[in-house]
């Protein structure tokens, strides 16, 4: 038997986790739509983001945009300044240094691993995902491959068979994918880009770990090289302007 105050209870709590499942994809869509925002150069680096203008821009709610922006300050996307609010994370040539010091270790590891222990399904989805890469490269179609470069990465992530490596990517997924965009905008840096990315595709086809490991350090620097020119380059016409 349940009480009526037990009722009232338990319709509460039901009443809560169907609310919660209705927010969560909610939440969901409007953290990958202002990501994918500041990530593609919508918004530009210190530049002030109203809570207001989100809201009607994106359609939520103002606490969805503000669970939103705790959440990519602390992907280092955001900072929220005492008396202005939340502004786009400005880049600095040391952090860009540091994150691609810390990537290239990471990386090289994890294609390392993955050319050991991925399945041969794993191996075919990578194969597919470069595939299409290629072509949104041949079609100089950025948006694109800046998506399918994700995807590239995603599935030797998982692919990888260590957790570890793949929370600690994860937790630098946004600041990586903010730097890839700079690297490719640079004329000339997608082709050697996909030209990388079947190096190390090549590598862990052939099961040689060591060549995927030296292909994913090349690859790494390279984009650093790249990323640190368009930053520079950057910074140069902001001076002269």
């Amino acid at each position: 038997m349940i009480l009526p105050y037990a009722r009232n209870t338990i319709s509460e709590i039901w009443s809560i986790m169907i609310l919660k499942r209705v927010n969560a994809p909610i939440r969901d869509q409007t953290l990958k739509h202002l990501r994918e925002a500041i990530i593609s150069g919508r918004f530009e680096p210190g530049e002030r983001l109203n809570e207001r203008k989100l809201c009607e821009w994106i359609g939520s709610s103002r606490t969805t945009i503000r669970e939103v922006l705790r959440h990519l300050e602390s992907e280092g996307l955001i900072k929220v300044i005492p008396q202005k609010g939340p502004i786009v994370a400005t880049i600095t040539i040391e952090e860009l240094k540091d994150i691609y010091e810390v990537r290239e270790v990471l990386e090289g590891f994890m294609c390392r691993l993955f050319a050991e222990r991925s399945t041969s399904n794993a191996k075919t989805a990578l194969r597919r995902s470069l595939e299409l890469l290629e072509g949104y490269v041949e079609k100089k179609d950025l948006k694109n491959q800046l998506t399918e470069s994700n995807r590239f990465y995603e599935i030797l992530t998982e692919g990888c068979g260590n957790e570890v490596v793949c929370s600690l990517l994860k937790s630098l997924h946004a600041r990586i994918s903010f730097f890839r965009r700079m690297s490719l905008s640079r004329e000339g840096r997608p082709s050697q880009s996909v030209n990388e990315l079947r190096a190390i595709y090549e590598a862990i086809e052939k099961g040689d770990a060591d060549a995927a490991w030296a292909a994913s350090t090349y690859h790494v620097r390279e984009a650093k090289s790249s990323a640190l020119q368009y930053l520079g380059s950057s910074c140069k016409r902001d001076l002269d302007s």
